[in-house]
């Protein structure tokens, strides 16, 4: 299967905000692979630069049945959140959310489906069900927290299968626009919040507002302590309409992507400073959704873009050269729009489509897809 490349040594340094280049190599990073899956019918390949096996051609998907071996659901509907969930060294199990109706599914290389539950949204204005995110204690509580639009406004709930959902982060302001969120569970037990500016541009840079800005909070909702202002929830400011936020195993790095006027941007977070360097840009805006840090690659979906952007990153952390394009259809299978992605593995992401927002949907869309790293000499340059 080709999938999302790992980019190889010889790109550049990238300073967005700079009117000159200053280039430098990138090192030569071959991580170490840690326990996979047991994917079904996935090439991998363990030697970094080996040459990719030719792949079947896949027939094309019959009503909801898809015979591309990567497809873990079919026949969903914008599926605008995902998450996995703690492997077994066997299968991959991940929740999907759909924007519009707010239904939650597990899904799974297992080939087994179930809906866990369904949440009161509003999906007007682009809001809905715009992110999903495990409890930073699941193994324990089993609890999922989920962002969501009302008719009021846009909050945090957090939810347990077959069981209601319950409020936990209110009154963040919704708008006409500028409605979607992302979460992130961070290993020392808080929640990240990603929020839109709810249309207001001016509020991503009020610091009294909740909107337009990345919240950290405890598994409550109460502001997390070790903020920058004691007392308050806000942790970065200056985001417009966040797709995704990642960060590696250990938060050391911890990213958020942003539509932003004018251009699409990813910005490595830094406590208490607003969003104004980023680590990269992209001026034709194809609509960054997710993403995921694979320590020296920076893996980020597109909805607009209908592909996924591998940013080969440096050992302190920046970008170390330009995007190589993947899941295109000519670099990569053409799986349309994506509209969420987030790390399974070191190796291994789950993704899911939007193409009935938007798009071009074929029989089987929405789909729930795996994304499986790949050596660089199995793609292209953009």
């Amino acid at each position: 299967m080709s999938c999302a490349v790992l980019l190889a040594a010889g790109c550049a340094q990238f300073d967005d905000t700079a009117g000159e280049r200053n280039w430098e190599p990138a090192p030569n990073l071959t991580p170490e692979a840690g326990p996979q899956p047991d994917l079904p019918e996935v090439e991998r390949h363990s030697e970094p630069g080996a040459p990719p096996r030719s792949r079947e051609p896949v027939p094309p998907p019959e009503g909801c049945t898809d015979y591309d071996e990567a497809v873990l659901a079919t026949c969903l509907d914008t599926v605008s959140a995902v998450t996995a969930l703690p492997t077994d060294g066997a299968t991959v199990t991940a929740l999907a959310g759909e924007r519009r109706s707010g239904r939650v599914l597990r899904v799974g290389t297992d080939g087994e489906e179930a809906e866990i539950a369904t949440l009161d949204v509003d999906p007007s204005g682009g809001g809905g069900l715009s992110s999903l995110a495990l409890s930073p204690t699941y193994a324990e509580d089993r609890l999922v927290y989920a962002y969501v639009t009302t008719a009021t406004d846009n909050r945090v709930v957090r939810f347990s299968e077959g069981g209601p959902a319950k409020p936990v982060l209110t009154g963040i302001p919704r708008g006409e626009t500028g409605n979607s969120g992302a979460l992130l569970a961070a290993d020392d037990g808080t929640l990240f919040v990603a929020t839109g500016d709810a249309g207001d541009p001016a509020a991503a840079d009020d610091p009294d507002s909740l909107a337009g800005k990345v919240l950290r909070v405890d598994p409550s909702g109460a502001p997390a302590e070790g903020n920058p202002r004691p007392g308050s929830p806000v942790y970065a400011s200056g985001v417009h309409a966040p797709g995704g936020l990642c960060a590696t195993d250990d938060n050391s790095r911890v990213w958020v992507t942003d539509r932003e006027p004018g251009r699409d941007a990813i910005y490595r977070l830094r406590a208490g400073e607003a969003l104004s360097v980023p680590a990269w840009t992209w001026r034709e805006a194809p609509g960054v959704t997710g993403c995921a840090d694979w320590d020296d690659v920076l893996v980020v979906a597109m909805s607009e873009g209908a592909s996924v952007h591998n940013l080969p990153l440096n050992a302190d952390g920046s970008v170390g050269g330009e995007p190589r394009v993947t899941m295109d259809g000519e670099r990569g299978p053409d799986y349309g729009r994506f509209g969420s992605l987030a790390s399974v593995t070191a190796d291994v992401a789950v993704a899911g489509t939007v193409n009935k927002d938007g798009g071009a949907p074929v029989s089987s869309d929405d789909r729930v897809v795996l994304i499986v790293r790949q050596p660089a000499s199995s793609g292209g340059p953009d």
